[in-house]
């Protein structure tokens, strides 16, 4: 008897009251020019890129450009936390953001280490509480701590966004077991985000229930960025669709390909 395979039905992507046909985020960091990102960010599919605001120079044309060239009625900007060390730091820059105009949303992020940039999890929760308290919609940056991630969810945040590597290093998923407990217990949206290095890394993420993936320097950084964000996208369809089908389980064991019944002997 053949083994039945778990299907999974397929939902909108909804963060907060806001849903969302790509399961891509796109950064604005580490491009080489903003006509390159654009063009990368138009073959990605993406409705939703990050901006760093403390790492804007709003005195130099060229870094505030990054706010000024992108259609703010086509994609959505969530603003980060990227470059605070303390939760007192990403809860300034939040208001500020905010304070702008530029959204109430912020994708949270408290590091104080400079050589691996891991997330501190004890600031990055209590930043969260007083950002959700506050109204924000609250995006947090995290190492893949089960635990964590559902203590933020408790507390309100829209999403839990557990890394899959340390940032930039192209890594991957070296170990996702961590990262498939968060998703199994999570009731408010898995986004992979950071440690991407290729296409497959982002189909992997979605096989194993993600929902939606965070890239960056995987992009950004590739020799031809436009043709890397169109593969992501294409990966992270391919491992939306394989996690909704249903992937056989693995065997310790080979399983013949064609019924034995019948065979003429």
């Amino acid at each position: 008897m053949a083994e039945t395979v778990t299907r999974v039905k397929d939902e909108p992507l909804k963060i907060a009251d806001r849903e969302f046909t790509s399961r891509l985020i796109l950064g604005t960091g580490k491009w080489r020019s903003n006509e390159e990102m654009l063009a990368a960010l138009e073959a990605s599919g993406c409705e939703m890129v990050t901006v760093a605001l403390r790492r804007i120079n709003f005195d130099d044309p060229q870094s505030r450009s990054i706010l000024e060239v992108i259609d703010w009625n086509k994609y959505q900007i969530l603003p980060n936390t990227a470059g605070c060390r303390t939760a007192e730091e990403a809860i300034r820059v939040a208001r500020l953001a905010r304070a702008m105009g530029l959204s109430h949303w912020v994708k949270l992020e408290v590091i104080p280490d400079p050589k691996y940039l891991l997330p501190d999890p004890i600031g990055t929760f209590e930043a969260a509480k007083v950002l959700v308290d506050e109204g924000f919609v609250v995006l947090p940056y995290i190492n893949a701590d089960p635990v964590l991630a559902k203590r933020l969810e408790e507390i309100g945040c829209a999403t839990v966004m557990p890394l899959g590597s340390p940032i930039g290093s192209g890594q991957g998923l070296p170990d996702f077991r961590q990262i498939q407990i968060i998703i199994e217990q999570a009731n408010v949206p898995v986004i992979v985000d950071a440690g991407i290095g290729a296409p497959s890394d982002a189909a992997l993420a979605m096989e194993i229930g993600a929902d939606a993936c965070l890239i960056n320097t995987a992009i950004a950084q590739a020799g031809d960025p436009v043709k890397m964000a169109r593969a992501m996208r294409l990966a992270i369809e391919a491992g939306r669709l394989c996690y909704l089908a249903g992937r056989i389980p693995k065997k310790p064991y080979a399983s013949a390909s064609s019924p034995i019944e019948g065979v003429i002997r």
